[in-house]
């Protein structure tokens, strides 16, 4: 058994607020630096350039790569051998304030969904644990912006819609998202379990990099129709036309009962932040 002060995850949870924002996974960079090569249009190999750019002064300059520093979305994978003194949730919630705070980054959360006050340093973080075999913790902070928040969608799909109506439900969310979640996006998609597990899922599916294709081959075969499908919309860079819609589709699934197809897409803007750190 291996015992962790929850001040550790503190420490690191700020850490990790500030290098999310300001420094974009390889992966995503990647995806987005092959799509201007292979990109025709020039009204989105311009659009594409600029993002490159950007995000180039954002990890040059410690700056955050978008203005919307979004809502913390933490997930915690912890070890089963773990025991942690103190407060997780406090703990967490003081890493996401000093992050914040020390990184000047926005504060956008506010306290009631109603009453729209805002809590002056952006907690509280959406948190997500799991458990999971070993001694160890694994933290991944996720900045997630409203942008594309706001155009992420479920359905409670009957089972006879089969595969065909998850594809076509699919498709329909991101046509209708448009230019608002500041493509090219990546889709994240959960399929299965219940309402809130789908939309869990999906959102996790976020996390996944973009050059890990799902363990399941009817599934990877999936993702990578669908990604074919959506770049075929012509939405484009910041929805100005061409052939980069998305950068990745990425499925999560799980069983599910008799009854239901539960489905959840998940968007992110071309900023998918996230970082990861092992404790």
């Amino acid at each position: 058994m291996r015992e962790f002060q929850a001040g550790l995850l503190t420490d690191t949870i700020a850490r990790l607020c500030i290098e999310a924002n300001c420094v974009l996974p390889c992966d995503v960079k990647h995806r987005i630096e092959d799509a201007r090569k292979n990109e025709p249009w020039p009204t989105a190999q311009g659009i594409l350039d600029k993002i490159i750019e950007n995000y180039g002064i954002a990890k040059t300059n410690t700056v955050p790569i978008c203005q919307d520093t979004g809502v913390c979305c933490v997930f915690l994978k912890i070890g089963q051998d773990v025991h942690i003194t103190g407060d997780i949730r406090a703990a967490v919630d003081e890493g996401v304030r000093r992050g914040y705070g020390e990184g000047y980054l926005r504060k956008s959360v506010v306290k009631d969904p109603l009453r729209r006050v805002n809590t002056g340093d952006n907690t509280p973080a959406m948190l997500y644990t799991e458990i999971v075999p070993g001694d160890k913790i694994e933290i991944t902070v996720a900045p997630k912006g409203f942008g594309s928040e706001n155009m992420s969608r479920l359905a409670m799909l009957k089972p006879s819609d089969g595969v065909e109506g998850v594809k076509a439900f699919i498709l329909r969310t991101v046509e209708e998202a448009g230019p608002n979640p500041c493509p090219p996006v990546i889709v994240g998609v959960g399929i299965g379990g219940t309402f809130d597990k789908a939309a869990y899922l999906a959102k996790k599916a976020l996390m996944r990099s973009t050059d890990e294709r799902n363990a399941d081959p009817y599934y990877a075969d999936l993702e990578a129709e669908l990604l074919e499908k959506i770049n075929a919309l012509g939405v484009g860079p910041q929805g100005f036309g061409g052939r980069t819609t998305a950068l990745a589709v990425n499925i999560e699934w799980m069983p599910t009962h008799i009854a239901g197809l539960p489905v959840a897409v998940n968007i992110n803007c071309h900023v998918t932040r996230h970082k990861t750190a092992v404790l």
